[in-house]
């Protein structure tokens, strides 16, 4: 009996907790506020490029990230954790590649942006302006170094700086 009387105090509350977590995460959604606005600082990267093989195989796997909306991946699984897709691999100017990117996190969650390496291929810049998902409003500029290991000697990473700015109102 007395449980009873829990339930009827108790699903209503939550019920409108719920009700009213939604309406805010709608409101903020529409109004084009994003959950880590004005979030910046440093990130890196470390992704593992054992993949990249050429025009048809050109996407490189995350590994390890200083940032949570930029989950680790899967060596070897393209569908499992977030890569960095070369668009133009084959784009090659004075002997630097240069291509368009997307750091993929999964459906829905990306970022466009672009690299350029010195022909050294070990050495380089890559720049991203924007996402959506998870990435709206991400923008960052890392520098990327060669960084192999006995275990991993397919091994690149990314140090810079992002920020998460401000959403346009839709």
């Amino acid at each position: 009996m007395k449980l009873r009387g829990l339930n009827r105090i108790a699903a209503p509350a939550v019920s409108a907790a719920a009700v009213a977590a939604l309406a805010l995460y709608m409101s903020l959604n529409v109004h084009g506020v994003h959950a880590f606005d004005g979030q910046s600082g440093q990130l890196h990267i470390l992704k593992d490029c054992s993949a990249f093989t050429g025009p048809n195989t050109a996407y490189c796997t995350i590994v390890s990230s200083s940032l949570a909306q930029i989950p680790i991946g899967v060596i070897g699984n393209p569908s499992a954790g977030s890569l960095v897709v070369y668009d133009q691999p084959g784009n090659n100017w004075a002997g630097m590649l240069d291509s368009n990117v997307v750091l993929y996190i999964g459906v829905g969650d990306w970022a466009a942006g672009r690299c350029t390496l010195n022909p050294d291929g070990n050495t380089g810049l890559c720049t991203f302006s924007d996402g959506v998902g998870r990435l709206a409003g991400f923008s960052a500029r890392v520098n990327v170094t060669y960084a192999p290991t006995a275990r991993d000697p397919y091994l690149y990473a990314w140090n810079g700086s992002y920020t998460f700015n401000s959403l346009p109102p839709r």
